[in-house]
């Protein structure tokens, strides 16, 4: 099974290659491999520059990553606005201020007040998981579970397939019951040989139909996240792009 357009890719997996001076051939060649969306993981720095790019590049951001937690939520807003981006996504916490119930329910309200304010001007917030929030149990309950359930429903869910396995959920599972509240997918069908963390949960490798399917009712954007730490990311993402949309390598 392969998913049709719309396809996104988040830019941290080309993030060597965003340069001032390189930004709108990159686009160009993500747009070439036929995807029309991307996920940035940075809208502050050069909100102006960044969108001509996309307008060249005949790429849309329906989503962004940019944390609440660390900037000024106006500032976002503002940029998402900008760039016609619906949902601002936080993308990490440290760890540890969420080793606790306590921390938990700090993310989740300030992730619900920074929801509040972005709702009357038409945009969402979301959160985007890493490992650690399913490793890390509290009372014998993922950290991740805890803050799903004390997070307002206004707030998106953006799971990421490849760190919830890592730390340790059964996706297969996990995303049936959260239901509509996912509406961004990380994906990755092909990872850098090497570079794989060892698995706690169920391993998607081999699986992205089955995972595209389950949630093919709710989530508006599959977003391909490629991370390469030794060697070239390019002919990775490029796989990717053609799994995805086509159903064979490149």
């Amino acid at each position: 099974m392969t998913t049709a357009p719309p396809l996104g890719i988040q830019l941290y997996s080309v993030r060597e290659d965003i340069g001032p001076a390189d930004l709108d051939r990159t686009l160009a060649r993500l747009a070439g491999f036929g995807f029309t969306h991307v996920e940035p993981f940075d809208i502050l720095s050069d909100t102006d520059r960044l969108g001509a790019a996309l307008r060249n590049a005949g790429l849309s951001a329906a989503g962004a990553h940019a944390s609440v937690l660390r900037h000024d939520v106006t500032d976002i807003l503002d940029a998402a606005q900008a760039l016609g981006i619906g949902c601002v996504i936080t993308p990490y916490v440290a760890p540890g201020t969420i080793a606790d119930r306590a921390g938990v329910e700090q993310l989740a309200d300030t992730l619900n007040a920074a929801a509040e304010t972005a709702a009357a001007r038409g945009i969402r917030i979301g959160y985007h998981n890493h490992d650690f929030e399913f490793a890390q149990r509290i009372d014998g309950i993922p950290a991740y579970e805890l803050l799903a359930a004390r997070l307002d429903p206004a707030v998106v869910l953006e799971v990421d397939v490849y760190w919830a396995g890592v730390g340790g959920a059964d996706v297969f599972e996990l995303l049936p019951r959260l239901g509509d509240r996912v509406r961004y997918l990380h994906v990755v069908h092909e990872r850098e040989p090497g570079n794989d963390r060892p698995l706690l949960g169920v391993d998607t490798a081999g699986r992205m139909d089955e995972v595209l399917a389950l949630t093919a009712a709710s989530v508006e954007l599959p977003v391909v996240e490629v991370v390469a730490h030794h060697s070239d990311v390019w002919p990775l993402v490029e796989r990717n792009a053609a799994h995805f949309l086509t159903g064979a390598a490149a």
